[in-house]
């Protein structure tokens, strides 16, 4: 079977590469689904990806599930029991952002419907051989974010996630899942 031809970044490690054909650039239309992604790109802020990748499940875990009920009631010593997890990042800064964006999150009347209305609900198609760190959309979109309280939201992580859920193709012109995503 010949090898298949991935995106550049997607290529060396088999968990990239499992996320790549599986996960990035798919559709996401679950609100909770879509609000741990934002969350898990804000923890990635100067971080790689796969440093994120690798240490999912320990915040899944960490974070009960990204139960956003469950999160939005954490307190001081839930944000002490994280700092404490070396399973997850520890930043306090990114754990109260988690924290406070559950909050928001759970005032929303429905979390998918307000981040697919800045794409009028189709999926956005890069060129696939460009790919940028951000545009004037994710820019839009991350005012848009911070103007709601939402933090580790700039308009580069903002970009990053819409990749990660599917509300923007940018799979490489000769990516087997450029057509497929």
């Amino acid at each position: 079977m010949p090898e298949l031809h991935r995106c550049a970044w997607a290529t060396g490690d088999p968990q990239m590469q499992a996320y790549h054909d599986e996960e990035w650039g798919v559709p996401e239309y679950d609100a909770r689904a879509l609000w741990e992604k934002l969350v898990l790109d804000g923890f990635q802020a100067g971080l790689a990806w796969i440093t994120i990748l690798r240490k999912r499940d320990a915040f899944r875990e960490a974070f009960d599930g990204f139960d956003p009920v469950k999160v939005a009631a954490y307190g001081e010593g839930d944000i002490e029991r994280l700092l404490g997890n070396a399973g997850i990042v520890r930043s306090r800064a990114k754990i109260e952002a988690a924290i406070g964006g559950a909050r928001i999150y759970l005032e929303m009347d429905d979390f998918s419907a307000y981040c697919w209305s800045f794409t009028d609900g189709q999926v956005l198609r890069g060129d696939g051989v460009t790919l940028p760190a951000k545009t004037e959309l994710s820019e839009r979109f991350s005012k848009d974010l911070k103007r709601r309280g939402f933090k580790f939201v700039g308009p580069t992580i903002v970009y990053a996630w819409m990749q990660a859920v599917g509300m923007v193709n940018d799979h490489a012109v000769d990516c087997f899942r450029r057509d497929a995503a």
